[in-house]
């Protein structure tokens, strides 16, 4: 009796999984796709973005509604002044006097105009602590949720996205998903590769409720994120 009870329990719990998943990916615009179904069969249908703007735009939209902060640039040029103006608007506050940097080849062109008291690329990890600023690239993102996907087989970035107060990310429009399992599979390639070992995923400043539901930011990592987006024009 008690089994029979544990595995309605649990059916009616997927169910309810399976409805909200399908529920919270019906977006606007584009052609329709099938996403999940519920235990009567009906299919529910999403909509994927025609463009990668509407991808942009739905990434920006989702990541500001959980507190986070997105700019697109044009090209690198642009987003090299873009990441230079977000930390001279900290350092207003003195909160971006030491930067560190993650070692992706392209930060290390866009970070080239950056004054500030100290920048160092992967500074040892006991170091972290001290920096106020940490610049990471991203490898995938998601439009749905407005979340960042880091892998640590592609840069050394994984503490400095995480120690410092503030991270700054920098994503390609072109590596923007619409949901997760897009980025999964992203992620795994041809399939013949090994996934990384350690694959971080980050929706927003970090986030900490208690019992009580009282929310505190920056508990737990960084409590202000700026995202940078580089467009491709060529794919609009």
């Amino acid at each position: 009796m008690s089994l029979m009870t544990n595995n309605g329990a649990r059916q009616a719990i997927m169910q309810s999984i399976r409805a909200h998943l399908a529920e919270s990916a019906l977006v606007s615009g584009g052609e329709p796709i099938t996403v999940f179904s519920r235990a009567d069969d009906k299919e529910f249908s999403a909509y994927r973005p025609e463009t990668s703007d509407s991808l942009v735009k739905m990434f920006s939209e989702r990541l500001e509604s959980v507190g986070g902060n997105c700019v697109v640039a044009r090209d690198e040029d642009q987003a090299a002044r873009l990441l230079t103006q977000i930390i001279s608007d900290l350092n207003q506050n003195g909160a971006a006097k030491r930067i560190a940097v993650s070692d992706a080849p392209l930060l290390s062109a866009l970070a080239r105009g950056i004054a500030v008291e100290q920048l160092e690329v992967c500074p040892a990890v006991a170091k972290l602590f001290n920096y106020d600023v940490g610049v990471t690239a991203t490898q995938t993102a998601i439009a749905e949720t407005g979340t960042l996907i880091l892998e640590a087989e592609k840069e050394r970035h994984r503490l400095i996205s995480l120690l410092p107060p503030v991270h700054i990310a920098i994503v390609r429009s072109e590596d923007i998903c619409l949901t997760i399992g897009e980025a999964l599979t992203r992620l795994r390639g041809d399939g013949k590769k090994e996934m990384s070992r350690a694959i971080t995923f980050t929706t927003g400043p970090s986030r900490t409720a208690d019992i009580e539901l009282t929310l505190t930011v920056g508990v737990h990592g960084p409590k202000e994120l700026y995202v940078i987006i580089i467009k491709n024009d060529e794919r609009t």
